[in-house]
């Protein structure tokens, strides 16, 4: 054989060969390299979309709770407020009961002082009728002298 049609021949092999293999291999390998590079590339940018998130979420929870401590400390505070107005109006109620239970204690103390006198004032008119009794050695009727019984009572007072 002749060097040269072997060349040729092998260069004509080699041509259909490469035609052959752009025309059916090369392209579904190059359309499954892209897919990839792709799918790669959105692999990447949802990465970076995450971080970007991520960062914003943080961002979000810090403020959420700068947010929420702030609200804690006027929950608080009006708590605190709420508890000292209950008892200053506890205090004033007990005052209220207290000065009421002092008037009724006086009133009852009055009542009861006035009572005695009077029962004192019987006891001195009987004294005072027992007395003239034995000065006069008479028996001094009470429903005859009940006139002087009440003068002497009227000046007792």
């Amino acid at each position: 054989m002749n060097l040269n049609a072997t060349l040729w021949a092998q260069l004509v092999v080699f041509a259909v060969l490469v035609g052959f293999t752009m025309k059916f291999v090369w392209p579904p390998i190059i359309k499954a390299l892209d897919e990839r590079a792709s799918k790669i590339a959105d692999g990447l940018a949802a990465a970076d979309k995450a971080k970007t998130d991520l960062a914003l979420a943080e961002k979000k929870v810090v403020e959420e709770l700068r947010k929420a401590r702030e609200s804690g400390a006027e929950v608080r505070s009006g708590a605190e407020k709420q508890a000292a107005l209950l008892l200053e109006e506890a205090r004033a109620e007990a005052n209220r009961i207290v000065a009421a239970a002092r008037e009724a204690a006086q009133a009852e103390a009055s009542a009861e002082a006035q009572r005695i006198k009077e029962a004192l004032r019987d006891q001195v008119a009987q004294l005072a009728v027992a007395g003239a009794e034995r000065i006069l050695r008479k028996e001094i009727n009470a429903q005859v002298h009940a006139e002087l019984l009440a003068n002497l009572k009227q000046e007792l007072i």
